[in-house]
Protein backbone atom coordinates (compact mmCIF):
# COMPACT_ATOMS: atom_id res chain seq x y z
CA UNK A 1 0.00 0.00 0.00
CA UNK A 2 1.44 3.52 -0.90
CA UNK A 3 1.62 6.05 1.89
CA UNK A 4 -0.67 8.39 0.19
CA UNK A 5 -3.78 5.61 0.33
CA UNK A 6 -3.05 5.14 3.52
CA UNK A 7 -2.34 8.83 4.12
CA UNK A 8 -6.26 9.25 3.18
CA UNK A 9 -7.33 6.25 5.46
CA UNK A 10 -5.33 7.97 8.27
CA UNK A 11 -7.23 11.39 8.15
CA UNK A 12 -10.52 8.75 8.70
CA UNK A 13 -9.41 7.92 12.10
CA UNK A 14 -9.47 8.59 15.30
CA UNK A 15 -5.60 8.67 16.02
CA UNK A 16 -3.25 6.36 15.63
CA UNK A 17 -1.88 3.49 18.16
CA UNK A 18 0.60 0.83 18.48
CA UNK A 19 -0.66 -0.26 21.53
CA UNK A 20 -3.91 -2.92 21.20
CA UNK A 21 -4.62 -2.20 25.09
CA UNK A 22 -5.05 1.10 23.96
CA UNK A 23 -7.47 1.53 21.16
CA UNK A 24 -10.08 4.48 20.93
CA UNK A 25 -12.69 4.02 18.93
CA UNK A 26 -12.18 4.52 14.97
CA UNK A 27 -8.36 4.49 15.24
CA UNK A 28 -5.64 3.15 13.13
CA UNK A 29 -3.63 0.44 14.84
CA UNK A 30 0.04 -0.37 13.21
CA UNK A 31 1.35 -3.09 14.33
CA UNK A 32 5.20 -2.93 15.49
CA UNK A 33 7.86 -6.19 16.22
CA UNK A 34 10.46 -6.16 18.44
CA UNK A 35 12.48 -8.95 20.51
CA UNK A 36 10.07 -10.27 22.46
CA UNK A 37 6.59 -9.30 20.93
CA UNK A 38 5.27 -8.99 17.55
CA UNK A 39 2.48 -6.68 17.49
CA UNK A 40 1.19 -8.48 14.21
CA UNK A 41 -0.42 -11.06 16.52
CA UNK A 42 -2.78 -8.45 18.20
CA UNK A 43 -4.06 -6.96 15.41
CA UNK A 44 -7.13 -8.95 15.77
CA UNK A 45 -7.52 -7.66 18.92
CA UNK A 46 -7.16 -3.65 17.98
CA UNK A 47 -9.99 -4.16 15.99
CA UNK A 48 -12.26 -5.97 17.97
CA UNK A 49 -11.18 -3.22 20.86
CA UNK A 50 -12.27 -0.41 18.49
CA UNK A 51 -10.00 0.14 16.08
CA UNK A 52 -11.47 1.19 12.41
CA UNK A 53 -7.99 -0.17 10.70
CA UNK A 54 -4.74 -2.32 11.09
CA UNK A 55 -1.66 -2.36 9.52
CA UNK A 56 0.01 -5.27 9.36
CA UNK A 57 3.49 -6.77 7.72
CA UNK A 58 3.48 -10.18 8.01
CA UNK A 59 0.58 -11.58 5.38
CA UNK A 60 -0.63 -14.29 7.79
CA UNK A 61 -2.28 -12.07 10.03
CA UNK A 62 -4.24 -10.19 7.35
CA UNK A 63 -7.84 -11.92 6.51
CA UNK A 64 -7.91 -11.38 3.14
CA UNK A 65 -11.95 -11.15 2.92
CA UNK A 66 -11.53 -8.05 5.82
CA UNK A 67 -10.95 -4.79 4.20
CA UNK A 68 -9.96 -3.88 7.93
CA UNK A 69 -6.18 -5.32 7.42
CA UNK A 70 -3.91 -3.11 5.44
CA UNK A 71 -0.82 -5.52 4.54
CA UNK A 72 2.13 -3.30 4.51
CA UNK A 73 6.33 -4.37 3.87
CA UNK A 74 6.94 -2.68 7.05
CA UNK A 75 5.21 -1.71 10.27
CA UNK A 76 7.65 0.62 11.63
CA UNK A 77 8.78 2.27 8.78
CA UNK A 78 4.99 2.94 7.55
CA UNK A 79 4.41 4.40 10.64
CA UNK A 80 7.43 6.69 10.12
CA UNK A 81 6.81 7.62 6.68
CA UNK A 82 2.92 8.28 7.81
CA UNK A 83 4.51 10.67 10.38
CA UNK A 84 6.78 12.61 7.66
CA UNK A 85 4.30 12.89 5.02
CA UNK A 86 1.32 14.26 7.71
CA UNK A 87 3.76 16.74 9.25
CA UNK A 88 4.90 17.71 5.58
CA UNK A 89 1.43 18.28 4.56
CA UNK A 90 0.25 20.70 7.61
CA UNK A 91 3.24 22.39 7.43
CA UNK A 92 3.22 23.09 10.73
CA UNK A 93 6.20 25.50 12.89
CA UNK A 94 8.44 22.59 14.93
CA UNK A 95 10.86 23.31 17.25
CA UNK A 96 13.22 20.18 17.51
CA UNK A 97 14.87 19.94 20.88
CA UNK A 98 18.00 17.52 21.71
CA UNK A 99 20.47 17.19 24.49
CA UNK A 100 22.15 15.27 27.18
CA UNK A 101 20.72 16.67 30.14
CA UNK A 102 17.42 18.85 30.74
CA UNK A 103 15.44 18.54 27.47
CA UNK A 104 12.69 16.96 28.72
CA UNK A 105 12.42 19.80 31.49
CA UNK A 106 13.35 22.38 29.03
CA UNK A 107 10.53 21.09 26.42
CA UNK A 108 8.07 20.92 29.67
CA UNK A 109 8.55 24.64 30.46
CA UNK A 110 9.00 25.42 26.66
CA UNK A 111 5.39 24.40 26.90
CA UNK A 112 3.71 26.09 30.09
CA UNK A 113 5.50 29.05 28.24
CA UNK A 114 4.01 28.81 24.86
CA UNK A 115 0.86 27.56 25.66
CA UNK A 116 0.04 30.89 27.24
CA UNK A 117 -0.73 32.42 23.95
CA UNK A 118 -0.47 29.29 21.18
CA UNK A 119 -2.09 26.22 20.06
CA UNK A 120 0.62 24.26 20.88
CA UNK A 121 1.38 20.34 20.40
CA UNK A 122 4.40 19.06 22.66
CA UNK A 123 6.35 15.49 23.30
CA UNK A 124 4.47 13.91 26.24
CA UNK A 125 6.38 12.17 28.83
CA UNK A 126 9.89 11.29 27.16
CA UNK A 127 8.32 9.75 24.07
CA UNK A 128 11.46 10.96 22.19
CA UNK A 129 12.81 7.77 19.67
CA UNK A 130 11.83 6.46 16.54
CA UNK A 131 9.00 5.21 17.45
CA UNK A 132 7.49 8.22 20.02
CA UNK A 133 8.74 10.90 17.36
CA UNK A 134 6.41 9.46 14.88
CA UNK A 135 3.59 9.11 17.31
CA UNK A 136 3.99 12.30 18.96
CA UNK A 137 3.81 14.27 14.47
CA UNK A 138 0.59 11.35 14.15
CA UNK A 139 -1.36 14.11 16.91
CA UNK A 140 -0.50 17.28 14.84
CA UNK A 141 -4.04 18.46 14.05
CA UNK A 142 -4.80 22.05 11.17
CA UNK A 143 -5.30 23.92 14.28
CA UNK A 144 -2.14 23.72 15.77
CA UNK A 145 0.03 26.80 15.48
CA UNK A 146 3.53 25.31 16.80
CA UNK A 147 4.99 21.76 17.76
CA UNK A 148 8.07 21.45 20.34
CA UNK A 149 9.06 18.01 19.58
CA UNK A 150 11.19 15.89 21.75
CA UNK A 151 14.26 14.09 19.85
CA UNK A 152 16.60 11.33 22.04
CA UNK A 153 19.03 9.52 20.99
CA UNK A 154 21.62 6.70 22.08
CA UNK A 155 23.44 6.05 18.99
CA UNK A 156 25.56 7.93 16.00
CA UNK A 157 22.69 9.12 13.26
CA UNK A 158 19.75 8.75 16.07
CA UNK A 159 18.86 12.52 15.93
CA UNK A 160 19.65 12.64 11.76
CA UNK A 161 16.83 9.30 11.16
CA UNK A 162 14.34 11.71 13.47
CA UNK A 163 15.28 15.36 11.72
CA UNK A 164 14.38 13.62 8.69
CA UNK A 165 11.14 12.51 9.76
CA UNK A 166 10.23 15.97 11.64
CA UNK A 167 12.21 17.98 9.80
CA UNK A 168 12.12 21.11 12.33
CA UNK A 169 12.21 24.78 11.57
CA UNK A 170 13.95 25.47 15.01
CA UNK A 171 16.25 23.69 16.96
CA UNK A 172 18.03 23.87 20.60
CA UNK A 173 20.29 21.18 22.38
CA UNK A 174 20.06 21.94 25.67
CA UNK A 175 23.51 20.87 26.29
CA UNK A 176 26.10 17.99 25.47
CA UNK A 177 27.84 15.13 28.28
CA UNK A 178 29.18 12.02 29.14
CA UNK A 179 25.75 9.84 28.59
CA UNK A 180 25.64 6.55 26.79
CA UNK A 181 28.96 6.60 25.84
CA UNK A 182 28.67 2.63 25.38
CA UNK A 183 26.57 3.80 21.92
CA UNK A 184 28.25 6.84 21.11
CA UNK A 185 32.15 5.31 21.58
CA UNK A 186 32.93 8.72 23.27
CA UNK A 187 32.14 12.22 24.47
CA UNK A 188 32.78 13.65 20.84
CA UNK A 189 30.58 10.81 19.20
CA UNK A 190 27.76 12.37 21.66
CA UNK A 191 28.38 15.92 19.80
CA UNK A 192 28.22 14.70 16.36
CA UNK A 193 25.33 13.12 17.32
CA UNK A 194 23.84 16.32 19.05
CA UNK A 195 24.95 18.18 16.26
CA UNK A 196 23.17 15.97 13.68
CA UNK A 197 20.02 18.15 14.88
CA UNK A 198 22.22 21.48 13.40
CA UNK A 199 23.39 20.21 10.46
CA UNK A 200 20.04 19.56 9.18
CA UNK A 201 18.56 22.97 10.03
CA UNK A 202 21.66 24.48 7.69
CA UNK A 203 19.71 22.71 4.54
CA UNK A 204 16.40 24.76 5.74
CA UNK A 205 15.90 28.28 4.56
CA UNK A 206 16.06 30.51 7.26
CA UNK A 207 16.36 28.19 9.98
CA UNK A 208 16.84 28.94 13.50
CA UNK A 209 18.64 27.81 16.46
CA UNK A 210 18.14 28.53 20.34
CA UNK A 211 21.45 28.49 21.58
CA UNK A 212 23.22 28.38 25.35
CA UNK A 213 25.86 30.98 24.85
CA UNK A 214 28.05 29.33 28.03
CA UNK A 215 28.21 26.41 26.36
CA UNK A 216 31.63 26.53 24.25
CA UNK A 217 30.67 22.57 22.48
CA UNK A 218 27.48 23.90 21.30
CA UNK A 219 29.11 27.16 20.22
CA UNK A 220 31.88 25.58 17.71
CA UNK A 221 29.12 23.76 16.56
CA UNK A 222 26.64 26.25 15.06
CA UNK A 223 28.63 27.94 12.96
CA UNK A 224 26.45 29.33 10.03
CA UNK A 225 23.47 29.19 11.52
CA UNK A 226 20.88 32.08 12.54
CA UNK A 227 21.59 32.23 16.40
CA UNK A 228 19.58 33.57 19.24
CA UNK A 229 21.65 33.29 22.66
CA UNK A 230 20.65 33.12 25.48
CA UNK A 231 22.98 32.86 29.15
CA UNK A 232 24.56 34.92 32.08
CA UNK A 233 26.34 37.15 29.91
CA UNK A 234 24.73 40.70 29.47
CA UNK A 235 23.39 42.01 25.57
CA UNK A 236 21.86 38.77 24.59
CA UNK A 237 19.29 37.63 23.61
CA UNK A 238 18.12 36.59 27.35
CA UNK A 239 20.42 36.99 29.95
CA UNK A 240 20.01 35.37 33.44
CA UNK A 241 21.95 34.75 36.76
CA UNK A 242 20.90 32.89 39.57
CA UNK A 243 19.94 34.60 42.78
CA UNK A 244 18.93 31.76 45.27
CA UNK A 245 19.10 27.75 45.60
CA UNK A 246 17.73 27.30 48.84
CA UNK A 247 15.98 24.26 48.13
CA UNK A 248 14.44 25.89 44.74
CA UNK A 249 15.97 27.69 41.96
CA UNK A 250 15.21 31.25 42.05
CA UNK A 251 16.64 33.52 39.15
CA UNK A 252 16.75 36.76 37.71
CA UNK A 253 16.84 37.50 33.89
CA UNK A 254 15.55 40.14 31.31
CA UNK A 255 15.41 40.45 27.58
CA UNK A 256 18.13 42.65 26.05
CA UNK A 257 15.59 45.32 25.09
CA UNK A 258 14.69 45.79 28.76
CA UNK A 259 16.88 47.49 31.34
CA UNK A 260 16.04 45.93 34.45
CA UNK A 261 15.84 42.09 35.57
CA UNK A 262 13.00 40.62 37.22
CA UNK A 263 12.90 37.72 39.12
CA UNK A 264 11.59 34.25 39.29
CA UNK A 265 11.14 31.88 41.99
CA UNK A 266 10.62 28.62 40.47
CA UNK A 267 9.52 24.97 41.36
CA UNK A 268 13.22 23.34 39.97
CA UNK A 269 15.71 22.18 42.31
CA UNK A 270 19.02 22.79 41.40
CA UNK A 271 21.10 25.62 39.95
CA UNK A 272 21.31 23.48 36.35
CA UNK A 273 18.28 24.18 35.78
CA UNK A 274 18.98 27.77 35.08
CA UNK A 275 19.66 27.41 31.40
CA UNK A 276 16.69 25.40 30.99
CA UNK A 277 14.53 28.24 32.32
CA UNK A 278 16.37 30.89 30.17
CA UNK A 279 15.92 28.56 27.64
CA UNK A 280 12.32 28.55 27.82
CA UNK A 281 12.16 32.54 28.51
CA UNK A 282 14.01 33.24 25.08
CA UNK A 283 11.89 31.33 23.19
CA UNK A 284 8.73 32.63 24.64
CA UNK A 285 9.91 36.15 24.09
CA UNK A 286 10.81 34.74 20.61
CA UNK A 287 7.35 33.30 19.94
CA UNK A 288 5.76 37.17 21.31
CA UNK A 289 4.73 35.95 24.46
CA UNK A 290 4.67 38.82 26.97
CA UNK A 291 7.06 38.73 29.73
CA UNK A 292 4.34 38.08 32.90
CA UNK A 293 3.33 35.19 31.40
CA UNK A 294 6.52 33.81 30.84
CA UNK A 295 7.28 34.52 34.34
CA UNK A 296 4.02 33.05 35.43
CA UNK A 297 4.20 29.65 33.62
CA UNK A 298 8.39 29.10 34.57
CA UNK A 299 7.15 30.03 38.33
CA UNK A 300 3.88 27.35 37.73
CA UNK A 301 6.01 24.52 36.50
CA UNK A 302 6.05 21.85 39.01
CA UNK A 303 8.59 18.62 37.50
CA UNK A 304 7.11 15.24 37.68
CA UNK A 305 8.31 11.49 36.97
CA UNK A 306 11.46 11.89 39.94
CA UNK A 307 12.81 14.62 38.18
CA UNK A 308 14.36 16.74 41.19
CA UNK A 309 11.10 16.71 42.65
CA UNK A 310 11.24 17.91 46.61
CA UNK A 311 9.59 15.53 49.02
CA UNK A 312 8.86 15.78 52.64
CA UNK A 313 8.20 12.73 54.41
CA UNK A 314 7.88 12.70 58.17
CA UNK A 315 10.95 12.12 58.71
CA UNK A 316 13.34 13.94 55.95
CA UNK A 317 13.33 15.95 53.07
CA UNK A 318 13.73 14.55 49.86
CA UNK A 319 15.50 15.87 46.53
CA UNK A 320 14.36 12.76 44.06
CA UNK A 321 16.18 12.63 40.62
CA UNK A 322 16.27 9.09 40.19
CA UNK A 323 14.75 8.84 36.44
CA UNK A 324 18.77 9.22 34.89
CA UNK A 325 21.78 9.57 35.80
CA UNK A 326 25.05 10.37 33.67
CA UNK A 327 28.33 11.42 34.46
CA UNK A 328 27.72 15.22 33.84
CA UNK A 329 24.12 15.55 35.53
CA UNK A 330 25.64 13.37 38.74
CA UNK A 331 28.67 15.99 39.69
CA UNK A 332 25.67 18.63 38.79
CA UNK A 333 23.94 17.05 40.79
CA UNK A 334 26.20 16.52 43.50
CA UNK A 335 27.50 20.15 42.94
CA UNK A 336 23.98 21.80 43.71
CA UNK A 337 23.58 19.75 46.88
CA UNK A 338 26.88 20.84 47.86
CA UNK A 339 25.92 24.85 47.42
CA UNK A 340 22.51 23.96 48.94
CA UNK A 341 21.45 25.59 52.68
CA UNK A 342 20.58 22.39 54.55
CA UNK A 343 21.24 20.54 57.72
CA UNK A 344 22.59 17.17 58.06
CA UNK A 345 22.89 16.31 54.16
CA UNK A 346 22.80 12.27 52.96
CA UNK A 347 23.47 11.16 49.68
CA UNK A 348 22.10 7.88 48.42
CA UNK A 349 23.68 7.95 44.86
CA UNK A 350 23.11 4.87 41.97
CA UNK A 351 25.47 3.75 39.65
CA UNK A 352 25.37 4.77 36.14
CA UNK A 353 24.74 2.60 33.07
CA UNK A 354 25.60 2.63 29.35
CA UNK A 355 29.26 4.15 29.65
CA UNK A 356 30.53 1.11 27.72
CA UNK A 357 35.16 1.43 28.40
CA UNK A 358 35.03 4.29 30.30
CA UNK A 359 32.61 2.71 33.02
CA UNK A 360 34.91 2.00 35.93
CA UNK A 361 36.82 5.54 35.02
CA UNK A 362 33.70 7.63 35.25
CA UNK A 363 32.64 5.49 38.31
CA UNK A 364 35.97 6.24 40.15
CA UNK A 365 35.78 10.09 39.34
CA UNK A 366 32.58 10.41 40.62
CA UNK A 367 33.73 8.63 44.09
CA UNK A 368 36.70 11.01 44.13
CA UNK A 369 34.83 14.31 43.40
CA UNK A 370 32.14 13.31 46.88
CA UNK A 371 35.68 13.15 48.88
CA UNK A 372 36.91 16.07 47.20
CA UNK A 373 33.51 17.79 48.03
CA UNK A 374 33.75 16.62 51.92
CA UNK A 375 30.17 14.73 52.09
CA UNK A 376 30.09 13.07 55.59
CA UNK A 377 27.57 11.08 54.53
CA UNK A 378 26.97 9.08 51.69
CA UNK A 379 25.51 5.43 50.72
CA UNK A 380 26.28 4.30 47.26
CA UNK A 381 24.10 1.23 45.16
CA UNK A 382 25.30 -0.87 42.59
CA UNK A 383 28.26 -3.23 41.50
CA UNK A 384 30.55 -0.37 39.66
CA UNK A 385 30.67 1.87 42.75
CA UNK A 386 31.76 -1.27 44.95
CA UNK A 387 34.55 -1.74 42.35
CA UNK A 388 35.74 1.87 43.20
CA UNK A 389 38.33 2.62 45.94
CA UNK A 390 36.80 4.51 48.95
CA UNK A 391 35.20 4.18 52.23
CA UNK A 392 31.46 4.73 51.73
CA UNK A 393 28.73 2.05 52.57
CA UNK A 394 27.73 0.63 49.44
CA UNK A 395 25.19 -1.62 48.91
CA UNK A 396 25.19 -4.39 45.52
CA UNK A 397 21.16 -4.04 44.96
CA UNK A 398 18.74 -1.50 46.12
CA UNK A 399 16.76 -4.34 47.88
CA UNK A 400 19.49 -4.91 50.27
CA UNK A 401 19.03 -0.92 50.83
CA UNK A 402 16.00 -1.30 51.25
CA UNK A 403 16.55 -4.01 53.97
CA UNK A 404 18.98 -1.80 55.69
CA UNK A 405 16.52 1.33 55.92
CA UNK A 406 13.69 -0.62 57.62
CA UNK A 407 16.68 -1.93 59.67
CA UNK A 408 17.80 1.89 61.01
CA UNK A 409 16.06 4.98 58.71
CA UNK A 410 17.72 8.33 58.70
CA UNK A 411 15.74 11.06 60.07
CA UNK A 412 15.86 14.68 59.59
CA UNK A 413 17.94 14.86 57.12
CA UNK A 414 17.62 16.67 53.59
CA UNK A 415 18.47 13.42 50.85
CA UNK A 416 19.69 13.83 47.32
CA UNK A 417 18.71 10.58 45.46
CA UNK A 418 19.69 10.12 42.41
CA UNK A 419 20.84 7.46 39.48
CA UNK A 420 20.25 5.72 36.46
CA UNK A 421 16.88 4.42 36.47
CA UNK A 422 17.70 0.93 36.20
CA UNK A 423 18.96 1.25 39.66
CA UNK A 424 15.08 1.82 40.85
CA UNK A 425 16.30 4.21 43.35
CA UNK A 426 12.96 5.73 43.72
CA UNK A 427 11.71 2.76 45.20
CA UNK A 428 13.39 3.46 48.80
CA UNK A 429 11.24 6.57 49.04
CA UNK A 430 8.63 4.83 50.98
CA UNK A 431 11.05 4.33 53.42
CA UNK A 432 12.65 7.42 54.18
Amino acid sequence: MDITTLYRIFLTCNGVTTDSRNCPEGSLFIALKGDSFNGNAFAAKALESGCAYAVVDEAEYALADDTRYLLVDSGLKTLQQLARHHRRQLGTPIIGITGTNGKTTTKELMAAVLSQARNLLYTQGNLNNHIGVPLTLLRLRPEHELAVVEMGASHPGDIQELVEIAAPDYGIITNVGKAHLEGFGSFEGVIRTKGELYDFLRTRENATVFIHHDNSYLKEIAHGLNQIAYGSEEGLYVSGHVTGNSPYLTFEWKADQEHEYHTVQTQLIGEYNLPNALAAATIGRFFGIETEKIDRAIAGYTPQNNRSQLKKTADNTLIIDAYNANPTSMRASIGNFRHMQADDKLLILGEMGELGKESAEEHQKLVDYLEESGFEHVILVGAKFAATRHDYPTYPTVNELIEALQQQKPCRKTILIKGSHYTKLSTIVEYL
